[in-house]
């Protein structure tokens, strides 16, 4: 196996994570220009949908997750290997 279960498992928070803030921007949508009343922020969306938006990030990144690991074990995208003592 040409990397542990712990690599594999940070390959994926950190892919999670690029996702996320990939998805986080769609379906966002320009407010009225009226100061809010209710004191929210001007730029605060008034439906974040982020159950539906983590949702998304999810299956994206277990789909993003899975292509970098065939790559990875078909040996297309090569990993230096740490543990071998440096030469001195």
């Amino acid at each position: 196996m040409p990397i542990g279960i712990f690599t594999m498992i940070g390959i994926y928070v950190v892919v999670w994570w690029t996702v996320l803030f990939g998805i986080l921007p769609l379906g966002m949508s320009q407010e009225s220009p009226e100061p809010p009343k209710d004191g929210a922020q001007w730029g605060a969306p008034k439906t974040p949908n982020l159950k539906k938006k983590f949702i998304t990030t999810t299956w994206v990144a277990v789909l993003v997750w899975i292509f970098i690991m065939v790559l990875i074990f078909t040996g297309w995208l090569p990993l230096p290997d740490f543990s071998r003592a440096p030469a001195v």
